[in-house]
């Protein structure tokens, strides 16, 4: 931030902005709002996100409509049992003519990087993700190469159906900042997804035509630029953080750590994330401060997917979310 600027105008500029991008959303992709400020925390951190749900709940269609709605260079990869890690990061292909080999960059080079169903590729693909995602650069051969700033991983999950899938080992899911578990849409929020659905019309393709989706109304027109993003970010790092607020943010990640019922509890990253987080968060409530509100409200997307219950517990039935809530109520709110 420079010295004459005021902050104040600064961060209507920002909220005006974060604004903005979920109006557009909104347009295409119905309710889900608490997933839309997901992916804009991710977004404003740098910060990797893995949503968990079930099959239509608009996952693709919601990082698709971001990625147009910010400017940002998009690319999806379906993960599969046959992918292989040079399909995701690049690899060294022989040039026939040169007899020299040249680098052929994958989808992974780019700003907004969709991997859909990540537990359905084999262990070493997922392992592929790990350097780009902590270090935001890839090996190709003897080669490194630095990803495109921002960088972002949103993967989906499927937490049903099991057959044919690999389950994320904890260091995989240390990586990702946030995971967030996807609920079902209000009956009415429902309701107004087939109303928008069925005046989508038909679109006419040289001499026939096809059904119209929701992926076809993503305008093309972006409201904001890459470096509006930017300043977004650099925002993000002027809200302020109390020591008592750090205080919080160490014990609950040392009582993950304790409990009795938890066999692996947070590592420090848990509690970098929830900072970081709850600035974003702050930020995208007009605030330049945080509170206890942001800690809780982040606590089970940050926290949840980090712990693993001991045998035991898992044998009388408890639930990571149970052991959660029973950490956070011994915390002051």
């Amino acid at each position: 931030m420079t010295v004459h600027e005021p902050a104040v105008t600064r961060f209507a500029e920002t909220r005006a902005f974060l604004h903005d991008i979920r109006e557009r959303v909104g347009k295409v992709v119905v309710g889900q709002d608490v997933v839309v400020e997901r992916v804009l925390i991710a977004l404003l951190t740098s910060g990797h996100l893995l949503l968990q749900g079930v099959p239509g709940l608009a996952k693709t269609l919601l990082v698709a409509a971001v990625g147009k709605t910010v400017d940002l260079a998009f690319a999806r990869i379906q993960f599969t049992i046959d992918l292989l890690p040079s399909d995701i990061v690049g690899s060294e292909i022989l040039d026939q003519k040169t007899h020299e080999f040249r680098t052929h960059k994958g989808p992974i080079f780019t700003n907004l990087l969709l991997a859909d169903e990540i537990n359905r590729a084999a262990p070493k693909v997922q392992s592929a993700l790990l350097e780009a995602m902590q270090e935001r650069r890839v090996t190709i051969g003897n080669h490194n190469y630095p990803l495109p700033a921002p960088f972002l991983v949103i993967a989906t999950q499927n937490p049903v159906e099991q057959a044919g899938t690999f389950e994320l080992p904890e260091a995989q899911l240390d990586r990702f900042m946030l995971l967030h578990r996807l609920q079902y849409l209000s009956p009415q929020e429902e309701k107004e997804v087939l109303r928008r659905n069925a005046a989508l019309g038909v679109r006419r393709d040289g001499k026939g035509a096809v059904a119209r989706t929701e992926f076809d109304v993503l305008g093309d027109q972006p409201v904001g630029s890459a470096d509006k993003l930017v300043r977004a970010m650099e925002d993000v790092q002027q809200v302020h953080v109390s020591e008592a607020f750090l205080e919080h943010c160490v014990e609950i990640t040392n009582r993950t750590r304790r409990h009795p019922k938890v066999e692996l509890g947070c590592s420090p990253r848990a509690g970098i994330a929830l900072v970081k987080a709850s600035r974003a968060r702050a930020l995208i409530h007009g605030r330049d401060y945080v509170l206890p509100e942001d800690l809780f409200a982040l606590a089970e997307d940050v926290i949840l997917h980090r712990m693993r219950l001991g045998y035991e517990a898992l044998a009388e039935g408890c639930t990571g979310q149970q052991v959660l809530q029973e950490i956070l109520a011994e915390s002051p709110r």
